[in-house]
C-alpha cells in the first residue's frame, strides 16, 4: 500500500495563497420549469440572494446543478444570467468536467466565453492521463483558474493527493467527505483546497482549508459560514439536512426552496 505523501510545508495551511476565493461558496441548483426548459431568471436571482447571505463565490453548472442533463447553449446561458446578477468581486464559477478532454476543453471554452471567472472540472473515469486532460482545460481557459474535482461516486477513482502538485491547476474541489483524505490534502499539498461535503465544515476551515463549494448551502448559507468558521453546534444543526441532501441530492433542495422561497421544484433526474 502506498503511504501519504512526504510533507512540504510544516503546517496545515490550505494553499490558501493560491485560492481563487477564500470562505463559503454554493454550488447553485438550476431552476427549470415545469416543461424542463432551464430558468435562468429564478436561478440567477437565488444566486444573488444567496451572495447577500455571505456566499463569496457561485458555482453553475455543476453536479448539483444537473449540469449532466444541460446542453452547452444552455449552461452558457446560465453563465451569463448568474454572472450578470452578481457583484464583480464575487467570483462565478463553471463546472465543464466531462468524459474526454476534447469535451471538458469545448465546455471551457464555452464558459470563459459566457463569463465565467474559474472553472471547475471532473476527470474522465478511469483517466489515466490526469496531466494531459487538465493541461487541455486549462489552455482553453485561456489565463482563468482551473480548479481539479474529486468526486469518486462520480467520477471513480478520483484523483490521488500525490498526483495533484502535477496538474496546472490552482486548487480542487473534494466532495468525498473523507476526514483522513482531507488531511492529507491539507499537509501535502501546497494548492486550495476546497471541501465539497457539508459533513466536514467544522474541521476544513480550523484546519486551514481555502473554503468549501457546497450544495446544501442553497438552503443553509448561514449556518455553512459558521460550521466552516469552527462553530461545532452549527455542524451539528446541519446534519438533518445535510443528510436528506446527500440522499435526496438537487430535488431535495428544490423542495426545500419551494416552500421556503415559491421557486419550481422541477429537476429533469
Amino acid at each position: 500500500m502506498t503511504g501519504p505523501s512526504a510533507p512540504r510545508r510544516g503546517d496545515l495551511a490550505g494553499g490558501a495563497a493560491a485560492a481563487v476565493f477564500r470562505g463559503v461558496g454554493v454550488a447553485l441548483v438550476t431552476m427549470f420549469t415545469a416543461d424542463g426548459a432551464v430558468d435562468p431568471g429564478p436561478t440567477s436571482k437565488l444566486a444573488s440572494e444567496l451572495v447577500a447571505r455571505g456566499m463569496r463565490a457561485v458555482l453553475v453548472c455543476g453536479t448539483t446543478g444537473e449540469a449532466a442533463t444541460l446542453s452547452e447553449e444552455e449552461r452558457a446561458v446560465l453563465v451569463r444570467e448568474v454572472r450578470a446578477a452578481l457583484p464583480a468581486e464575487v467570483p462565478v464559477l463553471a463546472g465543464t468536467g466531462a468524459p474526454s478532454a476534447r469535451q471538458a476543453a469545448t465546455l471551457t471554452t464555452s464558459a470563459v466565453r459566457a463569463g465565467a471567472d474559474a472553472v471547475l472540472a471532473f476527470p474522465p473515469p478511469g483517466s489515466r492521463d490526469l496531466a494531459g486532460y487538465y493541461a487541455a482545460v486549462a489552455a482553453a481557459a485561456a489565463g482563468r483558474p482551473v480548479l481539479a474535482y474529486h468526486f469518486p461516486q462520480v467520477s471513480a477513482p478520483g484523483i490521488p493527493v500525490e498526483a495533484l502538485d502535477g496538474l496546472p491547476v490552482a486548487g480542487l474541489k473534494d466532495s468525498s467527505g473523507d476526514p483522513d483524505r482531507l488531511l492529507d490534502e491539507l499537509a501535502h499539498y501546497a494548492g486550495a483546497t476546497y471541501v465539497g461535503s457539508s459533513a466536514v465544515l467544522a474541521l476544513a476551515g480550523p484546519l486551514g482549508a481555502a473554503g468549501a463549494i457546497l450544495a446544501l448551502a442553497n438552503i443553509e448559507p448561514e449556518g455553512c459560514v459558521a460550521a466552516f468558521a469552527g462553530d461545532a453546534a452549527a455542524q451539528r444543526g446541519l446534519a438533518g439536512r445535510h443528510l436528506a441532501v446527500r440522499q435526496g441530492g438537487p430535488r431535495a433542495l428544490k423542495a426545500v426552496l419551494a416552500g421556503t422561497q415559491g421557486t419550481g421544484p422541477w429537476t429533469r433526474d
